[in-house]
């Protein structure tokens, strides 16, 4: 099998921020803020637990922290937008007291991404590709934050190739930012596995990933316990991390930049195993 390049280049965040991407894979840390999120709900509800967590996966070698403080799994109850900025806002605030890490907020919501952003935070998440609520993207204009346009087939009539519904929807997604005054450096796209694809969906995007570098944006992903991976091991193991990274070394071998995990030494160490070996098929040595 053919290793495909990632697109790399320069992602370019609030605050003066930026990180190089294509050399080696980019791990970005979960943090659910939530009680509710299917793999560790209620486990960092706390403030403490939460900032302590999100210093951890730092250490542990993470570039980037994903808070979130809605549960996006399939029949989650909704929160309205305070109760989301309850559960993040004070984590937010805390952690960039505590450290210059590099925070992502997972929201959808125009006015959690702009209270994100002005408290410190990097990148708008938007698992909805700023096509739920549109001014996120004149928010992440506005503050020069990086912007990752998320693919959903929530709530829509989905294309029956899946590749073709990448196209559809994340095209419309671009127009959007582009429209709002987002620049090319400011975006990357997140596939978006798991969101109202079954499992054969999933390892068959996971499978045809390199077509979607044709955008010519980075490509951030996360497969990191979800529901396809546990069914395709056979088993409910609630944290099937083994599993879990060895699709992050799939993915990275197919031009994936980033990669969003629960489980950071796990994925950190399998996917320096795939950068090695890139490195020594151009003919690099470490």
């Amino acid at each position: 099998m053919d290793v495909i390049a990632p697109r790399g280049g320069t992602w370019k965040l609030a605050h003066g921020r930026s990180l190089t991407l294509g050399e080696t894979a980019t791990i970005m840390g979960v943090l659910n803020a939530t009680p509710d999120s299917f793999s560790d709900g209620g486990r960092y509800a706390s403030v403490e637990a939460a900032v302590s967590e999100s210093l951890r996966m730092v250490e542990q070698g993470a570039a980037i922290v994903d808070i979130g403080g809605e549960s996006t799994r399939p029949g989650a109850t909704p929160v309205d937008a305070a109760e989301e900025q309850r559960r993040i806002m004070p984590v937010i605030e805390e952690l960039v007291r505590r450290s210059d890490c590099i925070i992502s907020v997972d929201t959808y919501r125009s006015e959690t991404a702009r209270m994100a952003i002005e408290a410190g935070a990097h990148i708008v998440n938007d698992v909805w590709g700023a096509q739920k609520d549109t001014a996120i993207a004149k928010v992440a204009a506005d503050t020069d934050a990086g912007l990752c346009l998320m693919h959903t087939g929530r709530e829509r009539e989905k294309l029956a190739d899946v590749i073709e519904d990448q196209f559809l929807f994340l095209r419309r997604s671009l127009e959007i930012a582009h429209e709002a005054g987002v620049k090319d450096e400011a975006i990357v796209l997140d596939p978006g596995f798991g969101f109202e694809k079954d499992g054969p969906e999933n390892l068959i995007l996971l499978a045809r990933l390199p077509e979607l570098l044709e955008f010519d944006y980075p490509l951030l992903v996360g497969t990191s316990r979800k529901r396809f991976v546990r069914g395709a091991i056979g088993r409910e193991d609630p944290e099937p991390d083994i599993a879990s990274a060895a699709t992050s070394v799939l993915l990275r071998e197919r031009g994936a930049d980033i990669i969003r995990v629960h489980n950071v030494p796990a994925n950190r160490d399998a996917l320096a195993i795939a950068d090695a070996m890139r490195r020594a098929l151009n003919g690099e040595r470490w």
